[in-house]
C-alpha cells in the first residue's frame, strides 16, 4: 500500500497496523516525535516516522520492552558507533526469553498434572482447587520465588 506522505496520524497508524492510542503512546514515551502541526493544528507524519514505528511495532512484537527499544533507537542514531551494545542488549533480551520459556514449560507440566489429577468429581474434591491453594503441592518451583 502507497501513500503520499505526509500522513495523519491515522493514516500513519493504520499503515504501522497500530491504533491511534498505541501511537500517542509511543509519543508520550518519546520514542516517536509528534508529527509538524499543519496550519489547521493536524499532525502530519513523515516516511521517517512511518519507518521509525514500523521498527517499535517489530521490536515490540519481539518482547523488546518501551526502555530496550528506547535505548536501541539512541544507539541507532550513532551511525559510526560499534554495534558490541546493541548485540548486548539482544543477547539479555534472548536470554531472559529463554528464561521465560522455561518457566512456561514448568507451569504447562504443573497444570498438565493437576489437570491429570482431577477426577472430575465434586468441587470439594478438586484437584485443580486444591493445588492452586498450596503451592506445597507443586512438584516444581514455576516461579513462584520470583513472585515473592
Amino acid at each position: 500500500m502507497s501513500e503520499a506522505y505526509p500522513l495523519t496520524i491515522g493514516q500513519l497508524a493504520k499503515q504501522a497496523g497500530v491504533h491511534v492510542q498505541t501511537l500517542r503512546y509511543y509519543e508520550n514515551e518519546g520514542l516517536l516525535v509528534p508529527g509538524a502541526r499543519t496550519e489547521g493544528g493536524q499532525r502530519r507524519y513523515s516516511q521517517a516516522d512511518c519507518q521509525r514505528l514500523h521498527f517499535i511495532r517489530h521490536a515490540r512484537e519481539f518482547g523488546f520492552a518501551i526502555d530496550q527499544i528506547r535505548e536501541l533507537i539512541d544507539l541507532a542514531a550513532q551511525r559510526n558507533r560499534s554495534c558490541a551494545e546493541i548485540d548486548a542488549i539482544a543477547r539479555r533480551h534472548r536470554e531472559d526469553v529463554r528464561r521465560r520459556i522455561r518457566l512456561l514449560r514448568e507451569l504447562e507440566t504443573e497444570l498438565d498434572r493437576m489437570v491429570d489429577e482431577c477426577s472430575g468429581g465434586r468441587v470439594t474434591d478438586c484437584r485443580v482447587l486444591e493445588v492452586l491453594g498450596d503451592h506445597e503441592l507443586c512438584r516444581s518451583d514455576h516461579g513462584h520465588a520470583a513472585a515473592d
